[in-house]
């Protein structure tokens, strides 16, 4: 009855993320048998769509909007984020964050949130970009500055690097020069750590996904309500 309801809907909202293994994500549907029940005039909304599930979309004349790539839903959901970190990172250390060295690898919405609250903790922050002009801006808001591609001999005193870059960064050499009480947390989907060396090392290694869901589900829903109003009003 759930598929017959959707067929006549005008607005059809798919969850996050949209496909899994091939499946509408939570149940047993083939993506490929939901979009013949739908129709060119319908919106249908979904988060975190492939460029293949797209393609098979458009192939049967169907337009899906991605709301999970809008700007103002990744900005909130970068809140939530940051704060599940700093929680991640509070249960797996038996020191504070206070006076703690920690290292944020990458400065865009989730490092730039995530070293703020950290200095707000007081603790020590490093962070690390690629661009000059990152760069400028982590000296000004006074934090110390590293450049991404020039981690070599600079790891040593770090107790939590939290990564948020979508692409590995921390290789074997680097890992290597980790304290051995170092925690690694991952907020990104691509791994930022060279992940059999970090097994290889026995090194402590935290995948913290979904944190907008786990951490703060109320505002993580009321965030992705009010981008999808948005995107039925026809909003840019």
């Amino acid at each position: 009855s759930a598929l017959c309801d959707a067929a006549k809907a005008e607005v059809i909202v798919l969850p996050v993320p949209m496909a899994k293994d091939g499946t509408l994500n939570g149940t047993e549907l083939p993506l490929s048998e939901l979009w013949k029940l739908l129709r060119p005039t319908q919106q249908i909304f979904a988060g975190a769509v492939r460029a293949e599930d797209k393609e098979a979309v458009r192939s049967c004349g169907l337009t899906i909007t991605d709301y999970f790539s809008r700007e103002e839903l990744t900005v909130r959901n970068a809140v939530p984020t940051a704060e599940g970190a700093i929680e991640t990172a509070m249960k797996h250390l038996p020191v504070t964050l206070h006076g703690t060295p920690c290292l944020v690898i990458g400065f865009g919405r989730i490092g730039k949130l995530l070293a703020h609250d950290l200095k707000a903790l007081g603790a020590q922050v490093t962070v690390s970009a690629r661009k000059l002009s990152d760069l400028a801006w982590i000296d000004a808001f006074g934090y110390a500055g590293l450049h991404t591609n020039r981690l070599s001999g600079k790891l040593r005193g770090f107790r939590v690097i939290f990564n948020t870059v979508p692409q590995q960064v921390v290789g074997e050499a680097l890992l290597q020069e980790l304290m051995p009480d170092c925690l690694l947390i991952e907020l990104s989907s691509v791994s930022g750590f060279d992940l059999a060396a970090v097994e290889k090392l026995h090194l402590n290694y935290i995948k913290a996904a979904g944190l907008p869901g786990k951490v703060a589900p109320e505002t993580a829903a009321r965030a992705m309500k009010e981008t999808l109003c948005k995107l039925m009003e026809g909003q840019e």
